[in-house]
């Protein structure tokens, strides 16, 4: 019987390129995402010709019945979780200065990236705890997407770095909490990824990797994250709980 593994934001981004190494890796595949079901078909149809089933939840992380409906999919299909990979997230509608920044946009950011992801989490560790005690050799593990904007001050989008420093805590949180049931947390923290949330800055950026902004001078790719996110869901870290890896080229490396 294949494991089962839950990716929000899964049907583009980086959290395609999660769903496609875990799919590449054996997994079967839920897919949650805020567009319809029609517009990720094509996606649908590409996970399961890695010879995997696939499905499509639909639904809002930031909205509680949306929670319930997105699990009870999974449950009603597959009747198993084995990983939650926390990786719905958004940006500001717009960035302003933190000394304008408005409680509209805050609430809105905080709501996606932090709430949603750590109630689920909760309701998710609780299904966990069931199936390990009903399931001998049961496996699981949680694995938050956060950035390197939870330890990294960018003052035009405030709300944004607040929510993945939060998202950092609630993997340390749920880690200890999860700890007596060995069920591992961790958290993967992305650097400057090539996805749609950061089109619209890619000039800029390819200027300043020229210029040495990373180690590496390049942009990630959401494979990159894929990567690692398939080999903490592989079970060969699981004494590793709590752990931050970071996929951002040598970003935040302190240089001289």
């Amino acid at each position: 019987m294949r494991k089962v593994a839950l990716i929000t934001g899964g049907s583009r981004g980086i959290g395609l390129g999660i769903a496609t190494h875990l799919a590449q890796s054996g997994f079967d595949i839920a897919i949650n995402g805020i567009r319809s079901e029609e517009a990720v078909v094509d996606v649908l149809k590409n996970i399961g010709n890695l010879g995997v089933d696939a499905i499509y939840c639909q639904g809002n992380i930031a909205l509680k019945e949306d929670r319930k409906k997105i699990l009870y999919q999974v449950k009603n299909h597959f009747n198993r979780l084995n990983v939650l990979v926390n990786n719905a997230g958004i940006a500001p509608r717009e960035r302003h200065d933190i000394l304008l920044a408005t409680e509209e946009s805050f609430d809105e950011v905080i709501a996606t990236n932090l709430k949603g992801p750590y109630f689920l989490t909760q309701d998710v560790a609780n299904w966990m705890i069931e199936q390990k005690y009903s399931e001998n050799n049961f496996s699981a593990c949680i694995i938050n997407v956060s950035s390197i904007s939870s330890t990294v001050a960018s003052v035009n989008r405030g709300e944004y770095c607040i929510s993945k420093a939060g998202v950092s805590m609630a993997t340390r949180l749920f880690a200890v909490r999860l700890g007596e049931f060995d069920i591992p947390v961790f958290e993967v923290r992305p650097g400057l990824i090539n996805t749609d949330m950061t089109s619209g800055v890619k000039e800029k950026y390819d200027n300043l990797f020229k210029n040495g902004l990373c180690v590496q001078k390049r942009w990630g790719q959401p494979k990159d994250v894929g990567k690692v996110v398939s080999a903490l869901a592989s079970g060969n870290f699981m004494y590793s709980t709590g752990q931050v890896i970071m996929v951002d080229g040598g970003q935040t490396i302190p240089r001289l």
